[in-house]
């Protein structure tokens, strides 16, 4: 992305998570960025060009460089920790980033060139989290991050916005819950490699 097309995807973001799809407008994104009228309007011509810049951003911080670093060590602890800090920023400094995430998964359901958009960002998750079960000795390492991907979306549903819960679980009792998840994921999967 430009700088330019970073700074509006950030501000629609921000306006998204602020105000739900119904507050992000051409107009609002000018103004939250702080760019003359129209500027918004240059880059992303239509409303649905605005809404896949700001999901393309999202995909771009939530894979950020937290994701490609992996610490060193066996590799379900590697997994566990990776999907617990991943989930432990979602829910703490990339809040906003999740709460329009989720509003652009409901929009995606109701504008199919959106859907497509969205599951092309989303494989790109499940094949980086294949990557990591095939370490871990996973006898079907797509099917395991389809399944590791759902869950991870219902902690953070469930811990941003759902149950009546909305509590933040803290970094230790999501690494003890990720831990448990993928030991029961990987059971009779196969040996760590």
């Amino acid at each position: 992305m430009t700088p330019r097309s970073t700074l509006v995807a950030d501000a629609a973001i921000a306006l998204i998570a602020e105000r739900g799809l119904r507050g992000l407008t051409h107009r609002a994104v000018d103004e939250a960025a702080a760019l003359p009228p129209g500027s918004t309007s240059n880059l992303a011509r239509t409303r649905a060009a605005l809404l896949e810049l700001a999901l393309t951003r999202i995909a771009e911080l939530e894979g950020g460089a937290e994701l490609t670093a992996l610490p060193e060590g066996p590799p379900r602890e590697v997994l566990a920790a990776v999907v617990a800090e991943a989930l432990h920023r979602s829910l703490t400094t990339g809040r906003a980033v999740t709460l329009a995430r989720f509003e652009l998964a409901l929009e995606a359901a109701r504008r199919p060139e959106l859907r497509e958009v969205y599951d092309r960002l989303g494989a790109g998750f499940v094949q980086f989290a294949a990557g990591l079960l095939a370490r871990c000795g996973s006898a079907d390492p797509v099917a395991d991050a389809r399944r590791l991907v759902r869950w991870c979306e219902g902690v953070l549903f469930n811990s941003a916005v759902g149950s009546g819960i909305r509590r933040a679980p803290g970094r230790a009792e999501l690494r003890a819950e990720t831990a448990r998840f993928v030991g029961a994921l990987l059971a009779g999967g196969g040996e760590e490699q």
